[in-house]
């Protein structure tokens, strides 16, 4: 479910909100924009007027560079950020993710300690190891985009004792140089290896403690929490989904959705043609919108139909819609349906329903890139409240794509010939501009030049809340051409839903907003690159002695490796969505583009 986006409010940006990204990979001066979408590519620029603000991990004093908090955190609190990395062999996202922890655990005034009973960290689940930490604790926070500038890919060697005695200054380390199994975290906060020996979290810091007044006090001085407070986030949470169902009462958009043949017609055909699935069966409809779900339902003989709708004004819409089409249920009139105004998440309030009584659980949750709106979270806390043990969810499955797009996708071809004048360089100029936000656009078969590659499953009977977020890799081959070598100029990402016949067993049926298939409003979402990657396949490269840097047009990579996060944004119903792209040449060489981070 999508409410128009439109494409210049996408791309509304300030021009002063230059990048600083040079060619090396350097994030020293990334900024954010106001939807927190870190800025990539451009040439690097000096600001003599503005310097960066890095917030110590502990306490409250503020740095220039990362260089300066690493040395304080390290002088100051006895932790040596770039050691642990190297000791523990963290990659990017695990640093990511170690940096969101400690935040984490600091805001709610904890400090952590490790008594690791371990030969080595090989198979240890460390406690940040958690796809939540994917998620910017602050989404002011510079060091996250920062931490891992001028880094070379040898490792540098490094005194493991003197790193153990680092780890050790932050809480009480003891190491017992045993052999050690699979890990996993309990709700205790301990992370237990063999069933017996534990990773255990304390809350002792000499760094930040609470006084009797609940004030923080840090390094000896009073001081404000500066993120982490629940309450202020509860404040934002309930805003965002006042705006969020607020948007929903625009009659266009809905018309926008009816409108969307694909879309309607692929809800209507599970529902209408499964009659042993929907006939006397009790069908819950969350987010109903107008009701057109639920009216099929009706229709298909169901016989009680809750409509759940948080909008208001949405709400009454779908009961004189269920009246005039007298299917509306309630002591005045004799239907099936009836239409709760409420979340789900307190449908009891509402209603009176009975906890796992609901045999069908349809939906219609998709947003852009399958998981804007973050209402999946609200259909899986349905699924576990209300659906029956054995019900039926539609649809069941959720299946995310990606392929390369080329030149024909972009700006390119309408700039550089607008009645028979060059206007090129208006053209790169937004190219360049598109590589820092998502576009929500519709892009045609012709202008991929990859095959497309799977990226993620969700199997929405039996995933766990927390599975929405996701780290994925795909690797994308390209497409054979008349022209042997062309440019990508970045990834499309799509998406499939799927009515299956593990429950709609007369006619299973498949929702695709692939550029392969006619278009739908969800449309696809565009990640642009920061500089386009010159392609070629393997027959045509092998027996080639080429030099050069992999991607560029003298030696073209024979494919493109994809590392995907996504995950549910700071910013309520948002997402995160990083990239981490690398070349890979006919002979195995590789050469790998700096990070990009978007935010939908």
């Amino acid at each position: 479910m999508s409410a128009t986006m439109v494409k210049d409010e996408i791309l509304n940006y300030s021009d002063d909100e230059e990048e600083n990204f040079s060619d090396d990979g350097d994030w020293g001066d990334w900024k954010a924009d106001d939807n927190g979408v870190g800025m990539g590519g451009g040439e690097e620029e000096e600001d003599d007027d503005s310097e960066s603000d890095f917030l110590c991990l502990f306490c409250d004093s503020h740095h220039v560079s990362c260089d300066s908090l690493f040395e304080h955190c390290r002088l100051s609190h006895g932790f040596d950020f770039r050691g642990v990395r190297k000791e523990l062999k963290l990659d990017f996202y695990s640093s990511f993710k170690l940096i969101n922890y400690i935040r984490s655990q600091v805001a709610e005034n904890k400090c952590w300690s490790w008594r690791i009973e371990a030969a080595d960290f090989k198979d240890v689940k460390f406690p940040w190891d958690e796809e939540k930490y994917l998620k910017p604790f602050s989404q002011e926070d510079s060091l996250l985009y920062s931490f891992a500038d001028d880094e070379e890919d040898e490792e540098d060697t490094f005194d493991r004792d003197a790193v153990m005695e680092d780890l050790q200054k932050l809480g009480d380390l003891s190491i017992d140089l045993e052999a050690l199994g699979e890990t996993s975290m309990s709700n205790s906060g301990k992370c237990n290896i063999n069933g017996s020996k534990d990773v255990t979290l304390l809350s002792n810091c000499n760094a930040l403690k609470q006084s009797s007044a609940d004030g923080l006090i840090v390094n000896g001085k009073d001081a404000e929490p500066k993120v982490g407070n629940g309450r202020l986030s509860n404040r934002n949470i309930r805003k965002v989904n006042e705006n969020y169902f607020g948007s929903y009462s625009s009659f266009g958009i809905h018309k926008e959705m009816l409108s969307d043949k694909v879309r309607t017609d692929a809800y209507r055909d599970a529902l209408l043609k499964n009659p042993t699935l929907l006939s006397g069966s009790v069908v819950m409809d969350v987010g109903c919108g107008t009701g057109i779900l639920s009216l099929f339902a009706a229709k298909a003989g169901a016989s009680r139909v809750v409509a759940v709708e948080a909008s208001e004004k949405m709400a009454k819409v779908a009961t004189k819609i269920a009246k005039d089409n007298k299917v509306f249920s309630d002591n005045e009139h004799n239907g099936v349906l009836e239409v709760a105004h409420s979340m789900v998440e307190e449908l009891e309030k509402s209603i009176q329903i009975q906890p796992h009584s609901v045999d069908v659980l349809v939906s219609e949750w998709m947003g852009y890139c399958l998981l804007y709106e973050s209402m999946l979270s609200s259909v899986l806390y349905a699924r576990d409240r209300w659906l029956k043990p054995g019900g039926a969810i539609l649809p069941d499955t959720a299946t995310m794509f990606v392929a390369g797009f080329g030149k024909g996708a972009t700006c390119l071809p309408f700039w550089e010939d607008v009645y028979g004048f060059d206007m090129s360089s208006i053209g790169k100029e937004i190219l360049e501009d598109t590589a820092r936000l998502p576009i929500v656009d519709v892009i045609q078969e012709r202008d991929l030049v990859t095959q497309p590659a799977l990226l993620q499953t969700f199997d929405l009977a039996t995933m766990k809340p927390d599975e929405v977020d996701f780290t994925a890799t795909a690797t994308l081959e390209p497409t054979e051409s008349e022209a042997k070598t062309r440019l990508c100029h970045g990834v499309v990402l799509w998406f499939d839903t799927g009515f299956t016949s593990r429950f709609c067993k007369e006619n299973p049926t498949v929702l695709s907003t692939s550029p392969y298939t006619p278009p739908t409003h969800w449309a696809q979402t565009v990640l642009t690159f920061q500089e386009p990657i010159s392609m070629a396949p393997a027959s045509f490269l092998s027996g080639d002695d080429r030099r050069g840097d992999i991607g560029t047009e003298e030696c073209p990579a024979s494919s493109i490796h994809l590392r995907v996060s996504v995950a549910r944004s700071y910013e309520h119903r948002s997402i995160d969505i990083s990239l981490e792209v690398t070349g890979l040449s006919s002979k195995g060489q590789k050469h790998r583009w700096p990070i990009q981070i978007f935010n939908l």
